[in-house]
C-alpha cells in the first residue's frame, strides 16, 4: 500500500528509496524498528509557525502506536506473525517512515517556501493520515492478543484517522495571500509597507538580521532541490523580498559568522585542476571548447581572442576557427561541485540568471529597493559604525548577482566607497576598508563596472593604495583581486602595467602575504603579464626572483607566470629564469598535471632561448630524463609534447649537435646580451 508520489512537492531532493522499502527483518525486529521510528516521530518537535496542528497531530498519533508496539514487544504472542499480520506491519513501516520525512523536511526547510506550499504540505498530512486510517482498519487486533487498554487505543488512533479532515490553519493561508499581494505590488514598484512586512516577517520567526540571513541561504539552497522553472523562480522573488525586509527592518550586521551554515569563501577551498580555467585559474562558470580541443571559462577566452590573439593559450597552436563550444558534461560537474561545496553557481558574463534562474520582475524591483534604500542611508552615514555596517551589506548584496552589481553601480554607490579606502580609515576600522574594497571587487565582475570603476576619480589610486598599504591582509588580497578583475580588459590591462605601484604592490604581497594573498597578487601578475610591454616592467621589478620564492607554496600560480613571462620577456626574462631552473625540475617531478604542463613549456621556452649553458644546467639535475619520460607517460597532452620537445634538445645538446635554435649568450655582470645562431 505505497503512497502516491504526489503527496510530496516535486523535488529533486527526496528520501532515499531504501526509505520507503519495507525491511526485510525477522517479526520482532520489525515490530522493533516500528517503535523506534514512532519514538523518533514522537520526539519530534511540533513546527513553530506554520502546520502546527498538522504536525501537533501527527505526533500525538504516533505516541499512542507507540505504546502498541512496546506492548508486543513486552508481551509477543508468539515469536512469528502470519503473513497478513506482517504485511501490515511492513506498509506501516514505509508509511511512518514518509511521515518521518515529512515532518523532517518541513522543519528543516525554509519557512517562507513553507509558506507558498502550505496548502499541498497540509493535504500532505491529511493524505498520510488516511493511509494510517486503512492499514489500522485491517490490523488484526485480535490475532495478536492485545490488552484491552491498548486494543481501545488502537481503535481510538484509528478512529481519530478515518475522522481526519484537511486541516489547514486559515491564519496561514492569510499569510500566505499577504507575501504574494506584497510580491505583487513590488512588481508594480510599489514600496511595501514597514509595518505589514515585519508582521509578516515576526509570524515566521524571522526577528533579526541573522534568522534572515538563515532563511535567505535556506531559499537559495531550495532553488537546487526544485526541479520545474516556476518555483526557482518563485524562490528568487521572495529573496529578493527577504533582502529587502533585512535591510530595512533589522540593524546592519558586519559579522560573517553569523549563520551557523555560512557558505564558505573560495579561498578556503582547494579548487579540482581541472575546474579552473588555464588562463585565469579561477573556477570556470562557462567551460567552452576551442578549435584546438582545450576548455577555457568563456569570458576569459573571449577576451584572449578579442585582444587579437588567433592562437590556443595552452598549446600554441593557431585556432582553425574561433568557435567556442559549450562544455556542458564538464559545466554539470562544475554545478554539482558546487553544490556539494555550498558555493553559490552562476554563469560568468550572464547579467540576468539568479543561481541559474532567470530574474523574476518582483525580484529585479525589490533588489533596486534594497540598493536605493542602501545606497541612500550610506550617502548620510555619520559614523564609521553606520558606514560599515551598510557596505557590508552592499558587500553582500553585490556578491549573489549581475543584477544587484549592476543596480548598485547605477545608484551611484562607487563613488561613495572610494572614501572609505584611506588609510585613515583602515588605522581606525580595519574591517571598515576590508568591506568596501570587496565590495568595488564584486561590483568589477560585471563588465560595465569595470569601465564606471576605471572612470570614478578616485577609485583606481584608492584600491591601489589599499594594495600597498592596506590595513590588513584581506584588505591587501581583495585589492589584488580587483586589480586582477580590472585587467580582464585589454585597454586596463595595459593602463595597469603601467603604474610602478601596481607591479611594486603585487610583488610585495606575492613574496610577504599569506597563502591566499600571495594567490590573489600572481593571479593579478599572471594577467598583467598578458601584455608584453608590461612583462619588461614585470622582470624588472624581480618577477622571476619573486616566483623563485613562492615557486613551493604555490608551484601552480608561480610556474604558470614563469612561462608566460619567459615566453613574453626577451632575453632578460631568459637570463634571470637561469635560475630557477632546477625548481623547475623539481616541479616537473612533483607537482600537479597543469604544474608540470607549465614547466615544461618554460623550460623548453628557456633552454631555446637561453643556448647550451642553459642545456648544460639542466642536464645536471639527477634523474631529468627519467622525469621527462615519465610526464611524456602520465602528463596532460600538451606536456607529453613540450616533455618530448625537452627531451630532443637534451640530447641533441649531449651529442654536440646543432639545436637549430636562437641562443642568448648572457654576461652575467653587464647583462649586455648578443644573439647569435647556433
Amino acid at each position: 500500500m505505497a503512497v502516491p508520489p504526489q503527496v510530496f512537492p516535486p523535488r529533486k531532493r527526496r528520501p532515499s528509496a531504501g526509505a520507503f522499502i519495507s525491511p526485510k527483518l525477522s517479526d520482532l525486529n520489525l515490530v522493533q524498528s516500528l517503535l523506534s521510528l514512532t519514538q523518533e516521530i514522537s520526539s519530534l518537535k511540533p513546527l513553530q509557525f506554520l502546520l502546527k496542528r498538522n504536525s501537533l497531530s501527527t505526533i500525538n498519533k504516533s505516541k499512542l502506536l507507540a505504546i502498541l508496539f512496546e506492548e508486543l514487544i513486552r508481551d509477543p504472542v508468539s515469536t512469528f506473525f502470519s503473513p497478513s499480520t506482517l504485511l501490515c506491519f511492513e506498509e506501516m513501516y514505509i508509511v511512518l517512515q514518509r511521515i518521518k520525512t515529512l515532518m523532517e523536511d518541513c522543519s528543516h526547510g525554509s519557512k517562507m517556501w513553507l509558506l507558498m506550499q502550505v496548502q499541498p504540505l497540509a493535504n500532505s498530512f491529511h493524505e498520510l493520515t488516511l493511509e494510517l486510517s486503512t492499514l489500522l482498519d485491517i490490523f488484526p487486533v485480535k490475532e495478536v492478543n492485545l490488552s484491552q487498554d491498548v486494543e481501545e487505543l488502537v481503535a481510538l488512533v484509528r478512529k481519530q484517522c478515518t475522522q481526519s479532515k484537511p486541516l489547514l490553519d486559515p491564519k496561514d493561508d492569510i499569510l500566505r495571500r499577504e507575501v504574494l499581494a506584497m510580491l505583487d505590488r513590488i512588481k508594480k514598484e510599489i514600496v511595501p509597507d514597514h509595518s505589514k512586512l515585519k508582521q509578516i516577517f515576526e509570524s515566521l520567526g524571522l526577528r533579526d538580521n541573522s534568522s534572515c540571513r538563515e532563511e535567505i541561504e535556506s531559499l537559495q539552497d531550495e532553488i537546487q532541490n526544485q526541479i520545474d522553472d516556476k518555483s526557482k523562480a518563485d524562490i528568487v522573488s521572495l529573496i529578493g523580498l527577504l533582502r529587502y525586509g533585512k535591510c530595512v527592518l533589522f540593524e546592519s550586521s558586519t559579522s560573517q559568522k553569523s549563520s551557523h551554515r555560512r557558505r564558505p569563501s573560495m579561498s578556503d577551498i582547494t579548487i579540482p585542476a581541472d575546474f579552473r580555467c588555464p588562463i585565469s585559474l579561477e573556477l570556470m562558470r562557462d567551460p567552452v571548447v576551442v578549435a584546438s580541443g582545450q576548455t577555457y571559462d568563456r569570458e576569459s577566452i573571449n577576451q584572449w581572442i578579442e585582444s587579437g590573439h588567433n592562437t590556443c593559450p595552452k598549446t600554441g597552436q593557431t585556432l582553425a576557427h574561433t568557435n567556442l563550444i559549450p562544455n556542458r558534461a564538464l559545466r554539470n560537474l562544475i554545478a554539482m561541485w558546487c553544490r556539494e561545496q555550498r558555493i553559490p553557481f552562476e554563469t560568468a558574463g550572464s547579467n540576468e540568471k539568479v543561481n541559474g534562474v532567470k530574474a523574476t520582475k518582483a525580484a529585479l524591483e525589490a533588489t533596486k529597493m534594497t540598493v536605493s534604500f542602501l545606497v541612500n542611508k550610506l550617502s548620510v552615514s555619520q559614523s564609521m559604525d553606520a558606514a560599515n555596517g551598510v557596505i557590508y551589506e552592499l558587500r553582500a548584496l553585490a556578491k549573489t548577482d549581475s543584477d544587484s552589481r549592476a543596480c548598485i553601480a547605477e545608484a551611484g554607490a562607487i563613488p561613495i566607497l572610494v572614501r572609505y579606502l584611506g588609510s585613515d580609515v583602515g588605522s581606525e576600522q580595519p574591517n571598515l576598508q576590508v568591506n568596501a574594497v570587496t565590495t568595488i571587487l564584486n561590483l568589477s565582475i560585471l563588465e560595465a563596472n569595470k569601465t564606471r570603476i576605471m572612470e570614478t576619480d578616485g577609485a583606481l589610486n584608492g584600491v591601489i593604495e589599499v594594495l600597498r598599504s592596506g590595513a590588513t591582509w584581506e584588505a591587501k588580497g581583495n585589492a589584488a583581486a580587483t586589480i586582477f578583475s580590472l585587467s580582464g580588459v585589454h585597454a586596463y590591462r595595459k593602463r595597469l602595467g603601467r603604474k610602478t605601484r601596481v607591479i611594486k604592490g603585487l610583488m610585495d604581497l606575492a613574496k610577504d602575504g599569506p597563502t591566499s594573498s600571495k594567490r590573489d597578487a600572481l593571479v593579478a601578475i599572471l594577467n598583467l603579464a598578458g601584455d608584453r610591454e608590461t612583462v619588461g616592467r614585470l622582470v624588472e621589478g624581480g618577477v622571476i626572483e619573486m616566483v623563485s620564492g613562492v615557486i613551493n607554496v604555490l608551484p601552480e600560480e608561480a610556474v604558470t607566470i614563469l612561462e608566460a613571462v619567459v615566453k613574453r620577456g626577451g632575453v632578460v626574462a631568459v637570463a634571470a629564469a637561469y635560475t630557477s631552473i632546477r625548481k623547475l625540475g623539481l616541479i616537473l617531478r612533483e607537482g600537479s598535471d597543469t604544474a608540470r604542463e607549465s614547466a615544461a613549456a618554460t623550460l623548453v621556452t628557456i633552454c631555446r632561448k637561453g643556448g647550451s649553458e642553459v642545456v648544460a644546467e639542466l642536464a645536471t639535475i639527477p634523474g631529468i630524463e627519467r622525469i621527462i619520460w615519465e610526464v611524456m607517460g602520465t602528463g596532460t597532452a600538451r606536456a607529453r609534447r613540450k616533455a618530448a620537445t625537452l627531451l630532443r634538445i637534451l640530447r641533441r645538446w649531449a651529442a654536440g649537435l646543432d639545436n637549430n635554435t636562437e641562443t642568448t649568450v648572457v654576461d652575467s655582470s653587464t647583462m649586455m646580451t648578443t644573439t647569435v645562431r647556433l
